[in-house]
C-alpha cells in the first residue's frame, strides 16, 4: 500500500489537473456512517418504536402521519448535512488538491466539499443535496434552501443546537417523535408537500443551480481532454457505476496522458485497457487520503 500511495502521490503532483469522483465510502470513511453509536444516539427512540436499526431502512419507514415523518427526516437531514462530518477526511481531500485545477463530480447530497472549502463553482452533485427542498409534484423545476424549517423541526422536537451543530438534549429529557402541524413544508408555489431534492425518480428537479454545474463539468472535461488528468475516484460502489466509475475508465481509456486511481475498502476490479495506468488502492480512504496530504 505504502508504494502504491507514492505512485498516486506522485501522480498528483505531476498532475495539469485532478477530478475527483466521490461516493458514499468518501463520507463513510469521515464519519458519516448510518448505523452503530451514531445511529443510537439520534434514532434510538424511533428504533425502540418500529425495531429498525439504521438510518437508511428508517428512511423508508411508511410512517402513519407527516408529523412523525418529519421528525424522522428533521433529525435525518441535519445530522448528515447541517453537522460536521467526525473525522477531517474532506479538509484533507482539499489540501490534496486545492493548488490543482480541480473539478468534483459526487453522488453525495451532504454537502460535505463546500464545508470543506471547495470551490462552489467546481463542484456538480449530480443527486440532489439534504440541504435543498422541492416541490412534490413537482410544479416547477425550483428548489429552496431548507435550514431554517428543518432547524424549526429540530427545536420543536426539544433538541437544543450545540457546537459544531450537535444535537443536544436537556438531562431527563426526550425528544418529541412527532413537529407540530404548521411546520409541515409547503411548496411556496403550488402550496403541495415540500420534499427532498433527492432523485430517486423522474420528479427529481434539476434546478438552475444543478444545470449550470452541469455545463460546467462538461466545459471542464473538454478542456482537459488530452492534459495529463489524474481521474480519482474515491468510495464509489455499483450502485449507479454509469455516473462515476464507467464515465471515468471511458475517459481515462480516451486520453493517453490519464491515470486512473481508485480508493475504495475493496480492491474493485480494473478493465484491462487502463490497467497499466491504473492505481487501485483499498482500505480505509480516510487513513489514505491522510498519508497522500502528509
Amino acid at each position: 500500500m505504502e508504494k502504491k500511495i507514492q505512485k498516486l502521490k506522485e501522480c498528483i503532483r505531476q498532475a495539469d489537473a485532478v477530478i475527483i469522483g466521490a461516493g458514499a465510502g468518501l463520507s463513510a470513511a469521515a464519519g458519516f456512517v448510518y448505523s452503530g453509536e451514531r445511529f443510537n444516539r439520534y434514532f434510538s427512540d424511533f428504533s425502540r418504536k418500529y425495531g429498525f436499526h439504521d438510518m437508511y431502512s428508517g428512511g423508508f419507514y411508511p410512517y402513519e402521519t407527516k408529523e412523525e415523518f418529519w421528525a424522522y427526516w428533521s433529525r435525518y437531514i441535519w445530522i448528515n448535512r447541517y453537522m460536521d462530518a467526525p473525522k477531517s477526511t474532506y479538509a484533507d481531500l482539499y489540501r490534496l488538491v486545492r493548488d490543482k485545477d480541480y473539478f468534483v463530480l459526487t453522488t453525495n447530497v451532504d454537502h460535505c466539499f463546500q464545508k470543506a472549502g471547495f470551490d462552489k463553482k467546481r463542484l456538480f452533485y449530480t443527486q440532489g443535496d439534504y440541504g435543498l427542498f422541492q416541490c412534490s409534484k413537482p410544479c416547477c423545476k425550483k428548489t429552496w434552501d431548507n435550514e431554517s424549517m428543518i432547524r424549526s423541526m429540530i427545536l420543536a422536537q426539544g433538541f437544543g443546537i450545540g457546537e459544531r451543530n450537535e444535537l443536544t438534549l436537556p438531562e431527563g429529557k426526550t425528544a418529541s417523535m412527532r413537529i407540530p402541524m404548521d411546520l409541515l413544508p409547503r411548496c411556496p408555489n403550488c402550496g403541495r408537500p415540500l420534499t427532498m431534492n433527492l432523485r430517486s425518480d423522474d420528479r427529481f428537479a434539476e434546478d438552475e443551480g444543478w444545470r449550470k454545474a452541469a455545463v460546467e463539468y462538461e466545459v471542464w472535461l473538454t478542456a482537459h481532454r488530452d492534459k495529463r488528468v489524474v481521474f480519482l475516484e474515491i468510495g464509489v460502489g455499483y450502485n449507479t457505476p454509469g455516473i462515476i466509475k464507467y464515465s471515468f475508465w471511458q475517459q481515462v481509456y480516451q486520453n493517453g496522458n490519464a491515470v486512473y486511481a481508485c480508493l475504495n475498502m475493496e480492491a474493485l476490479p480494473v478493465p484491462e485497457e487502463i490497467r497499466d495506468r491504473s492505481v487501485v488502492i483499498s482500505g480505509d480512504s480516510a487513513q489514505v487520503i491522510g498519508e497522500l496530504v502528509s
